[in-house]
């Protein structure tokens, strides 16, 4: 599907991304968010939407649900038109103007800002070929909403901040949470890893070491069992379980992306202190680019926005200004212009 032309597309839905969104209205021209994911907030939604984040200006602490649901308020202002679900597969010229290509449609667009934090993610799945089975059906490998566990026998397979992070905040309303990891050296905080030890000492979690998932079985339609195996006793233990939740991470890569000409280094773009890529028209910002000095933190992200985005529309409309100006001075607010 063919769809009509924007001045901006933006590549990634995270924090970068709808900020970028938001400054694009701000500054007059229409904008088109489109990510792989089904869902607004990049990792900030599918990793970890109940984590607080304690280093956004102006917020003492916020839940990371809570931070994509203010951003989401914040660029509805200017209603960009967000496509979710595309996979980015190619980039065509067109004149001057760019058609950025997905899966099933085309996206012509003036300028690009390319936000896709670590690019194109997806969850790792169960190696257990009983699993792929369950998959939305018991399994879940993202957690939108943790109230569904509210008394659920809850299986967790992983060693790392997710993991842990779900089995601390599940430990309390689950009937029962169960962590498995194929060591016992996670790569979680060790904050919440002592948080979870000591919810194990309270009985409220089993953490299991040295311990795979080998099966799931069902029963009358739903998942009942996982058979989980000691890889070093050898032996097998089934527990009855409602729900699985693998958190072994992400297959992350830049995807299509990388073959556009833009300076690349290690799957990640080099930019400019104007957040140029290299090719002109396109800009990126937030954790997919690199440049000596920088830190991969949303407040840098939402730094870089602002510049990718003010670069753009210059480069789009010359007789606009590279310096917005300040908010507060702005008729797009309903404010009086200097």
């Amino acid at each position: 599907m063919a769809h009509p032309r924007t001045d901006l597309t933006i590549i990634g839905g995270g924090p970068t991304g709808l900020f970028a969104a938001f400054y694009a209205g701000m500054r007059g021209v229409s904008a088109r968010i489109v990510d792989a994911l089904p869902e607004l907030g990049g990792q900030l939604t599918a990793l970890y939407p109940e984590k607080y984040i304690f280093d956004v200006a102006g917020f003492p602490k916020i839940l990371a649900k809570d931070l994509v649901r203010n951003l989401v308020e914040q660029t509805s202002r200017f209603q960009p038109d967000v496509r979710l679900g595309q996979r980015v597969v190619s980039l065509e010229q067109d004149g001057r103007d760019f058609v950025l290509v997905t899966d099933t449609d085309r996206f012509p667009t003036g300028a690009i800002v390319v936000a896709a934090g670590i690019g194109a993610f997806s969850p790792r799945r169960l190696p257990a070929p009983s699993a792929e089975a369950w998959y939305d059906k018991g399994i879940y490998d993202r957690v939108t909403d943790p109230a569904q566990f509210r008394g659920q026998r809850v299986l967790i397979v992983g060693g790392g901040d997710s993991a842990f992070d779900w089995a601390h905040h599940l430990a309390e309303t689950a009937q029962a949470v169960t962590l498995v990891h194929r060591s016992d050296r996670f790569r979680a905080h060790d904050a919440t890893v002592a948080a979870v030890r000591a919810a194990e000492a309270a009985g409220r979690v089993r953490i299991r070491t040295f311990h795979e998932l080998a099966r799931v079985e069902g029963e009358e339609g739903r998942l009942a069992r996982a058979v989980l195996r000691d890889a070093k006793a050898k032996t097998e233990e089934t527990i009855a379980v409602d729900a699985i939740l693998p958190m072994l991470g992400f297959v992350s890569d830049l995807g299509a992306i990388a073959a556009w000409g833009l300076n690349l280094e290690k799957d990640e773009i080099v930019v400019t202190s104007t957040m140029e890529t290299g090719r002109a028209g396109i800009y990126a910002a937030g954790d997919v680019t690199t440049y000596p000095g920088k830190l991969k933190l949303i407040a840098t992200g939402f730094g870089e926005a602002t510049t990718a985005v003010n670069q753009a529309v210059h480069w789009l409309y010359p007789e606009k200004k590279v310096m917005p100006g300040h908010s507060s001075n702005m008729a797009v607010f309903g404010q009086k212009e200097d």
